[in-house]
C-alpha cells in the first residue's frame, strides 16, 4: 500500500464525520464484518468516538458459495449489541471486491431488523464489481491485475498485502 494506514484511517474518520454530520445522522451505530472489516471498524470507531458498542458480522452462513465451499473453518459469532431497527448504520469493511461481501453482509443485517440507513466504508477498493455495490467512504483505490488479492493482516499493526493467486507467477 503506498500510503501508511494510519493516516488513510484518519482521513476516513473525518470523510465519515463530515458524511455522518451533513446527513444530520443522529447516534449512528457501527458494524465491521469479520475479520479485517472488524479491525478496521475498531480503529474508525475509536476515531469517531461513537457512543454505542461496535457490531460485529460473520457473513459465512450469508455466503453464495456457500454450497459449493462448505463449512469456513473459522466461523465467529455474529454480534449486534443493538438493534438496527431504524438505526444509521455504518458498515465496514477491509476490501471491496466483487461485491459479495457486502451483499450478504446486507442480507445477514436485515434478518436482524430493518435500518434507517447504511453506509459503506472500506480500506480499500479495487476493480471488479459483479454486483453493483458501492462504497461512501473510501481509504483507498487500487488497481490490481485479476492474478492478483489484496490482504489486510493485523490487528496490531495494521498492514496489506497484495499477492498473486496459487499457481500464478
Amino acid at each position: 500500500m503506498s500510503e501508511d494506514i494510519q493516516a488513510v484511517l484518519d482521513r476516513m474518520a473525518e470523510a465519515l464525520k463530515q458524511r455522518l454530520s451533513a446527513r444530520g445522522t443522529p447516534d449512528p451505530v457501527m458494524i465491521g464484518i469479520h475479520t479485517g472489516g472488524v479491525w478496521v471498524a475498531q480503529a474508525l470507531h475509536r476515531r469517531l468516538g461513537l457512543s454505542q458498542p461496535l457490531g460485529m458480522l460473520d457473513i459465512s452462513f450469508y455466503r453464495d458459495d456457500f454450497s459449493r465451499i462448505g463449512m469456513h473453518p473459522q466461523v465467529k459469532p455474529s454480534s449486534l449489541p443493538f438493534s438496527v431497527d431504524d438505526r444509521h448504520i455504518v458498515l465496514v469493511d477491509d476490501v471491496l471486491f466483487t461485491g459479495r461481501t457486502i451483499r450478504a453482509a446486507l442480507n445477514e443485517i436485515f434478518d436482524f431488523g430493518r435500518p434507517a440507513s447504511v453506509t459503506l466504508a472500506v480500506l480499500v477498493e479495487r476493480d471488479g464489481r459483479e454486483l453493483p455495490m458501492e462504497a461512501q467512504v473510501v481509504g483507498q483505490h487500487l488497481s490490481l491485475r485479476p492474478d492478483q488479492q489484496v490482504k489486510l493482516r493485523g490487528p496490531d499493526p495494521l498492514r496489506l498485502e497484495i499477492a498473486n493467486l496459487k499457481g500464478q507467477p
